[in-house]
């Protein structure tokens, strides 16, 4: 049975444009699957990248487009600049870490329903109200967001020290921990579904 580390951040619109099919294609095979929100923003700096409002402008005019494009191929309704992005992202992934340490609910819901408050419907999940509606919409004592705030955070920035020294440079990202194969975006699901298939 493979096991994956699923590299993500709320804020990443790539994230939101995979919605449920990596769930889907981890269950499909068996496969045990670590989520590991990790703070995307502090990545692009320890790796001296610029951050998405320091890039240049044709590569913010080619995202827009790319998003446009995923976001008509997938189905999916999309605000394009939520008014809520970027915004500190990392109560709600606290609330994740909490959530999957707790066990009992959808985790996969949760990490959903977040996706979906920045990026459908201009909500904030730096507020404690969203991130606990999200909660107890999927399934978890609402109350993690607070009772699971100080684990969460070493583990949030476990996680992105353990995924730099993985190999991670972005969000979604895959890595089959059994032999170190590594997926990177939304794009790359049905790749990953085929190399599950042959392990």
């Amino acid at each position: 049975m493979a096991h994956i580390d699923y590299y993500f951040s709320l804020l990443s619109s790539f994230t939101y444009l995979a919605g449920d099919r990596f769930a889907e294609v981890a269950a499909k095979h068996g496969a045990t699957v670590r989520y590991k929100p990790f703070d995307i923003l502090t990545m692009f700096d320890r790796m001296g990248a610029p951050r998405p409002a320091e890039r240049p402008e044709a590569r913010k005019v080619y995202r827009l487009q790319e998003l446009k494009r995923f976001a008509a191929k997938e189905g999916k309704p999309m605000k394009f600049q939520p008014a809520f992005w970027p915004t500190n992202a990392a109560p709600a992934s606290y609330a994740v870490i909490a959530a999957q340490e707790a066990g009992g609910g959808d985790l996969d819901g949760l990490v959903q329903r977040l996706l979906k408050a920045v990026w459908e419907e201009d909500r904030d999940i730096a507020d404690d109200a969203v991130i606990s509606e999200a909660l107890k919409a999927s399934g978890f004592d609402p109350m993690l967001s607070m009772t699971g705030m100080l684990k969460g955070a070493e583990i949030y920035t476990q996680n992105l020290e353990e995924g730099l020294k993985a190999g991670i440079f972005g969000s979604p990202f895959y890595i089959v921990t059994d032999t170190d194969e590594r997926f990177w975006g939304q794009d790359r699901l049905d790749m990953l579904d085929d190399y599950l298939g042959t392990l």
